[in-house]
């Protein structure tokens, strides 16, 4: 009989493909759905109404919907760091049907993600044993995780309603904190469902329990709120750019609510800790190099930018106004400016116009000047060259300058 981890890993696979498909569908729609004069799609509620968005939407319900299947089986710190393989999914579609570029270093940290999730699968622990839901609930109800639950949720709070208004639409980090963080904490309310279902379908039924509809409610609280500030930063930005980074937080949140919700990595030994731990290393360093070679792409598109160009961070999310000019190009993680020279008014022209005028007529003024001293000098000789004044071309008289010295006898 095939062991419970490896049908837990089938099921993770499939799921990490089917959520890669899915952000880049998504994205699509929203893309489509946005107005054009720079308004978001999810500022208005537009991508409801398209076709392409709730098709992003149905292939992701099927990779949760398989995820959810692995963590009845594996355990989270095993599934969660799979996900890599949706980034590189992500990545590879959207080089196709979004023209962002992949590019030589883009492969690299594929191959890394490929190598850091091979390494997990085969260090990583068996499942934690749990014989009733109610002994995951006395897990929940520790004090850390307790802790740990409340300070995602006061962090939340604080990035939704007080920092995500100001910088939310400059810096994805905003965004993809929120979904990271609560995402975590879904993760392991998703494990104590899934395991109620499990042992119910073993013959134990489990929904006698309040704890398990505790769980359901918690667990589809997260997943909206995480699905939600999600959607905001796919909006926003590039795939290319918002999966590495929600990839590596996601993950990171997983692994340090099971730890402190298990009470450690449930690992065999020293060596496979330190394996697993490699494993994630080595995962996050592939998705760090996956995300640097789309900056890379991003920098070099950058010097040839023009109105018919729009850098791969971007795609899709530049405004034209009534003018054609491109509005709002954003950097990759900072920073919301416009490229290009500021228009300059009428009057601007026309004062610009005056001074160079003016200062033609003071350089022919001068040279005039200038020719009528030296040939004063040299047809008055000695006696003319004397005189501290001479007359200008308009009546007024001003000092002479200093005798020239000609460098020819004459």
């Amino acid at each position: 009989m095939v062991d419970n981890k490896y049908i837990g890993l089938a099921m993770a696979i499939v799921g990490s493909f089917a959520i890669g498909t899915s952000s880049v569908i998504t994205k699509m729609g929203l893309t489509a759905s946005a107005d054009g004069h720079g308004t978001a799609s999810t500022d208005n509620m537009a991508f409801l109404r398209n076709s392409m968005w709730w098709a992003g939407m149905g292939t992701l319900v099927v990779g949760e919907v398989a995820n959810f299947g692995a963590y009845t089986f594996a355990p989270p710190i095993m599934v969660t760091p799979l996900g890599a393989l949706s980034v590189i999914v992500a990545a590879v579609f959207a080089s196709f049907l979004l023209n962002e570029r992949l590019g030589h270093l883009g492969r690299i940290g594929c191959t890394l993600c490929i190598i850091g999730s091979s390494i997990i699968v085969l260090h990583a622990p068996e499942d934690q044993e749990v014989e009733t839901v109610t002994q995951f609930l006395e897990y929940a109800v520790e004090p850390g995780f307790l802790l740990y639950c409340f300070t995602v949720l006061v962090f939340a709070l604080i990035m939704a309603y007080g920092v995500a208004p100001r910088h939310g639409r400059t810096n994805p980090l905003v965004y993809i904190s929120i979904a990271s963080l609560v995402g975590g904490v879904s993760v392991m309310f998703v494990k104590g469902f899934s395991v109620a279902l499990k042992l119910t379908f073993s013959g134990e039924n489990q929904f006698v329990y309040p704890s398990t509809y505790l769980f359901v409610l918690i667990a589809a609280v997260c997943i909206v709120v995480q699905l939600n500030y999600a959607n905001k930063a796919l909006d926003l930005f590039s795939v290319n750019l918002v999966n590495p980074i929600y990839y590596v937080g996601f993950c990171t949140a997983t692994i340090v609510a099971s730890l402190i919700l298990f009470k450690g990595f449930n690992t065999t030994s020293a060596t496979n800790t330190v394996s697993l731990l490699a494993g994630f290393v080595v995962t996050f360093l592939g998705v760090h190099v996956l995300n640097l070679a789309m900056l890379d792409e991003a920098e070099a598109a950058a010097s040839s930018v023009s109105l018919g160009e729009v850098s791969p961070w971007t795609q899709g999310h530049a405004r034209r106004n009534s003018r054609g000019s491109l509005d709002g190009l954003r950097t990759p993680v900072f920073g919301a400016f416009t490229i290009g020279a500021e228009p300059r008014s009428a009057a601007s022209v026309g004062l610009e116009g005056v001074r160079l005028e003016r200062l033609d007529e003071e350089e022919e003024d001068y040279e005039e000047e200038d020719v009528d001293e030296r040939t004063a000098l040299h047809v008055g000789g000695r006696g003319s060259g004397s005189s501290s004044e001479t007359t200008s071309r308009g009546g007024s008289r001003r000092a002479s300058p200093l005798p020239r010295i000609s460098p020819r006898p004459v």
